[in-house]
């Protein structure tokens, strides 16, 4: 064969072979819900210990808040929210737990921000948390405010928005501070409450968390200033839009059911009744609406037989720990942020 028919033979072969190979990278991984299904549980990374929103209780059984979202979503999924790893992570280590596959989704007490949703490449599924960062100290201080902290140590977590806001929140108002940076939220808090540092300052409800679990929680005072936004919420990898609208639409469940005063007791009894229609949809006895995530068309039954409403998780966990609703009351009450899109 002539040289340039060689040459010509063996150019198209290179195209082929390119030409093939985005055909390959493109290859469909397993779906996250195909996987869960697959494995029989929900992988979920909460946090390490933390009164209210993820902790283990004496048997090693794990509550809170954030905990009742991982079960929510197993029972979603897999029609039982018993089914449910869970994977304690820290500050710095829990957003390469869930870029590396460890945990399917990652329902720990994380702000929403730009960068996280972008450059790490995840999803935030929804606001389950309205917060915002303070400060607390000890009440024999007899502070007023947080201006009043000029000078002062202030213990705080590395690698979080917290720790940002710290520093902002610090230059805006000309105030000098010496940080005591701890990764570890148990180190953390023993460091303030040993007396190592004069303030602590993290999301308000974790104040509230920190100071609950105290011998003598009068001994601390959290302050009245609120430095920041901290919507908080679970969040997924970018790439599977299923499994990322079933963790959303679970939300709304929650947050549907309670406005609609169904609750884990009446759950049947709304099954049951022809009042109305947007329940009747959203529990599965009208429509096809569970079908459109790849779920049962009873999903939401399940979830609320699970956990309850928002409502029942919220005081389940949170209201004994002294944190009140505010902006996560619904939408119809005054001050109250909590909404969800129709069920239709």
């Amino acid at each position: 064969m002539p040289l340039r028919h060689l040459m010509k033979a063996a150019s198209a072969a290179v195209l082929a072979s390119a030409m093939a190979l985005p055909a390959m990278a493109q290859a469909p991984a397993a779906s996250v819900v195909d996987t869960i299904r697959s494995r029989g549980s929900l992988i979920c990374g909460v946090n390490t210990g933390l009164a209210g929103f993820a902790q283990p209780d004496s048997q090693g059984v794990w509550r809170g808040f954030d905990v009742d979202y991982c079960r929510a979503i197993a029972a979603a999924i897999l029609g039982d929210g018993s089914k449910v790893r869970y994977v304690p992570t820290t500050a710095s280590n829990r957003f390469t737990a869930l870029q590396s596959g460890e945990v399917d989704v990652l329902s720990r007490n994380t702000t929403w921000t730009l960068s996280r949703d972008t450059s790490l490449g995840f999803d935030f599924a929804g606001i389950t948390f309205f917060d915002g960062q303070g400060f607390m100290v000890r009440t024999n201080l007899n502070l007023a405010s947080a201006r009043q902290l000029d000078g002062a140590t202030v213990c705080v977590q590395p690698g979080t928005t917290t720790e940002q806001n710290l520093t902002d929140w610090a230059r805006a108002n000309r105030i000098t501070f010496r940080p005591v940076v701890i990764e570890r939220l148990e180190e953390v808090v023993g460091a303030f409450v040993s007396g190592r540092c004069d303030a602590y300052t993290t999301d308000i409800s974790g104040l509230a968390s920190t100071r609950a679990v105290q011998p003598r929680p009068a001994d601390f005072t959290i302050l009245p200033d609120v430095i920041s936004k901290e919507p908080l919420g679970p969040l997924v990898r970018h790439g599977d839009q299923r499994f990322a609208d079933i963790v959303r639409w679970v939300h709304f469940a929650l947050i549907g059911s309670e406005e609609m005063g169904i609750t884990a007791a009446t759950v049947d009894q709304a099954v049951a009744s022809d009042a109305r229609p947007e329940a009747q949809r959203m529990l599965g006895r009208n429509g096809d609406l569970g079908q459109m995530l790849g779920l049962p068309n009873n999903w939401v039954v399940t979830v609320l037989k699970t956990t309850g409403n928002y409502a029942e998780i919220f005081t389940r966990n949170l209201t004994p720990i002294g944190v009140q609703r505010g902006p996560n009351a619904l939408w119809t009450t005054p001050g109250g942020l909590q909404y969800s899109p129709p069920f239709r």
